[in-house]
């Protein structure tokens, strides 16, 4: 992997000259924003039709959440895992795939005994956590490194919680991508690579403007990137209208991108995005007139580290 400082150079097989930048896609999420646009894909075949689609448009990566096909809230119900990566394997197997190991971390007091979960609280042990991740083996899951205020609710992740999770993922063979919502994160993750619990060089996420995280600035995510080691791979993304802003200045301080309906259900001010791939192919022209090209899925593998092709 490449100086975080300029993280991905040229990659092998790249025929432009020009830096390949990873592309990824969040696809879904798992907000509270079915409904608010038609565009949310909610079923196994939405997602792994969307992530098609988005990979056509030069996304290299694929992150995924589910939901209940019913009701369109969150799921953590593997069968639902299962049938979205079958799809999307079916048709590309050349795509990477990401699944989210965020689902069970959301607690909201009671008013009666704030020891006691609230409705809407998720929590769950770590272990149920990653079993999707352990029986799919992706080629990259996350492991949000933090636990903070998250909107109304406490997004936990505690560090036994996540040793926990972070060995599991390894004995899977999976390349865990590290959310970090704020500075803080980034020293925990730090210290769990010391441990040994994490392997280097890592794959960091820098997640912003996330409420009550860190801002979507460019003063942000410069102090955040800061703080990699040398030879870390990093990526960044800012999530509403900042999503395009934070596409440009990851990519000026040598970072990958990430877009996605997840992070912003906007194409632009007042216009809600018709999908993900739109939003995908507006990241790609904004890297094109930065002169850099989106990576393709081989030369994602290549800057990662990842096999040559799926598991």
């Amino acid at each position: 992997m490449a100086d975080s400082k300029t993280s991905g150079g040229a990659a092998a097989g790249a025929t432009s000259g020009k830096r390949p930048v990873i592309v990824t896609c969040a696809l879904t999420g798992g907000g509270d924003t079915v409904g608010k646009n038609p565009a949310v894909p909610v079923t196994p075949e939405q997602i792994a039709t969307s992530a098609l689609d988005a990979a056509k448009a030069g996304a290299a990566v694929v992150h995924i959440h589910v939901r209940d096909p019913a009701t369109g809230k969150p799921s953590t119900d593997l069968a639902l895992y299962r049938e979205t990566v079958e799809r999307i394997r079916a048709v590309d197997t050349d795509v990477i795939i990401n699944l989210t190991t965020g689902a069970g971390a959301r607690f909201i007091p009671s008013d009666a005994d704030p020891r006691v979960g609230a409705p809407g609280s998720t929590l769950a042990p770590p272990e149920a956590r990653v079993r999707h991740v352990e029986a799919l083996r992706p080629e990259i899951c996350t492991l949000d490194i933090t636990t903070m205020n998250f909107g109304e609710f406490v997004f936990v992740n505690t560090p036994a919680h996540l040793r926990v999770m972070g060995r599991a993922v390894a004995a899977a063979g999976v390349l865990p991508e590290l959310e970090c919502f704020d500075s803080g994160n980034v020293r925990l993750a730090l210290r769990l690579i010391e441990e040994g619990v994490l392997r280097e060089p890592a794959m960091f996420q820098l997640c912003l403007g996330v409420p009550w995280g860190a801002p979507a600035t460019p003063e942000a995510m410069m102090f955040m990137r800061d703080m990699l080691p040398k030879g870390t791979f990093w990526t960044g993304f800012g999530i509403g209208p900042a999503q395009f802003p934070m596409v440009a200045q990851a990519i000026l301080l040598g970072g990958h991108v990430r877009v996605g309906l997840e992070d912003s259900l906007h194409i632009e001010k007042g216009v809600l995005a018709p999908s993900n791939a739109a939003l995908v192919e507006k990241a790609v022209r904004i890297l094109r007139a930065l002169d850099t090209e989106p990576a393709t899925p081989a030369e994602a593998r290549h800057i990662l580290g990842l096999p040559r092709g799926p598991a």
